[in-house]
C-alpha cells in the first residue's frame, strides 16, 4: 500500500512533472510534493530562446487542471536547503521539514558563467528561465550591438531572434565552428551559413578575455585583441549540473548525479531524474547527461514509474529540435567520432537530410526542414538498419518506403526503394 507514502520532487521542470504523472499512472496513492524555488506555474524551457522572445508568453507544461486531478501538490517559490538521508527530511527555504519516503532531484543545469574583467557588469545576460529570457526580450527591445559568447543551439536562436528585429549581431566561438561538436564539420558550416547569409558575424577560435564598461556593458575585449562594441552580452558557453544538494547528502556525483537504468543513486533514498541525472542510455554508448527537453521529459517519466514500483528503463533514442529563422533542424541519435557522415540534399533549399552510419548501419539522423523523412530516419537509427550508402544518399530514395521495406521479415536486401 503507497496510500501513507510521500514522494517529493525538486525541480517542477519537464522531468519532475513527468515523474510526478508517471507515479500516478502507476498506481502511487500516496502524496507527492513538487517543490521549485522559481514561483511561475511550471513552463516549458525550449521557447525561451525561440518564441518567448517574440511574443513574451510562457507555455505551461500542462494545464493547472491536471495538476488537480492528479492530486499534486505543488509549492512554487520555494527552494530546497538541505535534504537529511539519516532523517527522510527535506529542509526548504521557507522554514519547513518536509518528510518524504523517497526522493526525486530533477534540479536540471545552471549557466556557465564566464570568469573574467567585468563579468559582473549590468547587461551580460545568460538565458536559463523565465527571469533571464524576460531581461532579454527588454534588451533585444532596446536594440544593439548584440554579443553572443559561445555558439551552441541557445546561442544560434538568440542571434536568430536578434537578427529577425534588425540588430546587429557577433557570435563568438572557441571552437573552429559552432555546433561542431554536436552535429560534425558538414552540418554545422551548413547551419553557420543560415546565420552569416542574414548578416551575423561568426569569429571562431576566440574567446573572451575581458568585459568593460562603466554600469554596464559597453564593448567585448577577445584574445585575439579585438574589441566589440556590445550593448548586450548573452553568454551561452555551456552548464553545469545543478547537484549541490545531491553532493552535500553524500550521494555519489561525476558531472551530474550518477544513477542506476532506474534512476536511483547512491543513496537509495534520493533518485535524479533529466539533466542533472548521468545515467546510461543505449543509443549514447556511454554514461553521461543529455541536456534536451524530450530526453527529460521521457527519463523522467520512466523513473517516476520505478519509484511508482514499476521498473521501467528509458529506451528511446535520444531527439532534439532547434528553431533558427523559419528553419527547423531535428536529430534522433547522436554521432560519435568515427562515424561517416551522409548527407542528401532536399529539393528545396537549404534542406537536407544526414546521417551517421556506425558499422555499417545507421546509428543517427538529422534533417532541416523534413520532417517526415527525419521520423522515418529515425527508425533507421533507433533499430541501427543496415542500409548501402549510396540508397542514403540518393535524393529519389523514399524513406518512407525503405522503412516499411528493410522492415518486412522477407525483403531482400536489394529491394528497389527509389522514385
Amino acid at each position: 500500500m503507497t496510500r501513507n507514502k510521500h514522494h517529493v520532487v525538486v525541480g517542477a521542470g519537464a522531468a519532475g512533472l513527468a515523474a510526478a504523472s508517471a507515479m500516478r499512472d502507476n498506481g502511487f496513492a500516496g502524496r507527492i510534493t513538487v517543490v521549485d524555488a522559481d514561483p511561475h506555474t511550471p513552463y516549458e524551457r525550449p521557447p525561451l530562446s525561440k518564441e518567448y522572445l517574440s511574443d513574451r508568453r510562457l507555455r505551461e507544461i500542462v494545464a493547472e487542471t491536471e495538476y488537480r486531478r492528479l492530486d499534486i501538490e505543488l509549492r512554487l517559490g520555494v527552494g530546497v536547503c538541505r535534504l537529511r538521508p539519516s532523517d527522510r527530511r527535506i529542509d526548504t527555504s521557507d522554514g519547513e521539514e518536509l518528510v518524504a519516503d523517497r526522493v526525486l532531484l530533477t534540479t536540471g543545469v545552471a549557466a556557465r558563467r564566464l570568469d573574467v574583467p567585468g563579468a559582473a557588469l549590468g547587461n551580460i545576460l545568460t538565458l536559463r528561465d523565465a527571469a533571464d529570457a524576460a531581461a532579454l526580450s527588454a534588451r533585444l527591445r532596446a536594440g544593439g550591438p548584440l554579443v553572443v559568447v559561445g555558439g551552441g543551439f541557445v546561442g544560434l536562436e538568440v542571434a536568430a531572434a536578434a537578427v529577425d528585429r534588425g540588430i546587429d549581431v557577433t557570435v563568438v566561438e572557441l571552437g573552429e565552428l559552432p555546433l561542431l561538436a554536436a552535429v560534425g564539420p558538414e552540418i554545422a558550416r551548413r547551419i553557420c551559413r543560415l546565420h552569416t547569409e542574414r548578416g551575423v558575424r561568426i569569429l571562431t577560435r576566440r574567446t573572451v578575455d575581458a568585459f568593460a564598461g562603466s554600469r554596464a556593458v559597453e564593448s567585448v575585449r577577445l584574445s585575439t585583441g579585438e574589441r566589440l562594441d556590445a550593448a548586450t552580452v548573452v553568454v551561452g558557453c555551456g552548464v553545469v549540473p545543478n547537484d549541490g544538494l545531491a553532493r552535500q547528502a553524500g550521494v555519489a556525483c561525476a558531472d551530474g548525479i550518477t544513477v542506476d537504468d532506474l534512476g536511483r543513486s547512491s543513496d537509495p533514498w534520493i533518485w535524479a531524474a533529466g539533466d542533472i541525472a548521468a545515467h546510461v542510455n543505449p543509443h549514447l554508448g556511454h554514461r553521461g547527461r543529455i541536456e534536451h527537453w524530450d530526453v527529460a521529459r521521457r527519463h523522467g517519466a520512466a523513473v517516476g514509474a520505478s519509484m511508482a514500483g514499476n521498473a521501467t528503463v528509458n529506451r528511446e533514442i535520444p531527439y532534439f529540435w532547434s528553431h533558427q529563422y523559419q528553419h527547423t533542424l531535428q536529430m534522433y541519435g547522436r554521432g560519435r567520432p568515427g562515424d561517416r557522415v551522409i548527407v542528401r540534399d532536399s529539393t528545396t533549399e537549404p534542406g537536407f537530410v544526414a546521417f551517421w552510419v556506425r558499422d555499417g548501419r545507421v546509428a543517427a539522423a538529422a534533417a532541416l526542414d523534413e520532417p517526415r523523412d527525419v521520423r522515418s530516419a529515425k527508425i533507421l537509427a533507433e533499430n541501427r538498419i543496415e542500409v548501402p550508402d549510396e540508397t542514403l544518399r540518393f535524393a529519389g530514395t523514399d524513406l518512407r518506403r525503405l522503412v516499411r521495406q528493410l522492415r518486412s521479415p522477407d525483403t531482400r536486401r536489394d529491394v528497389d526503394v527509389t522514385g
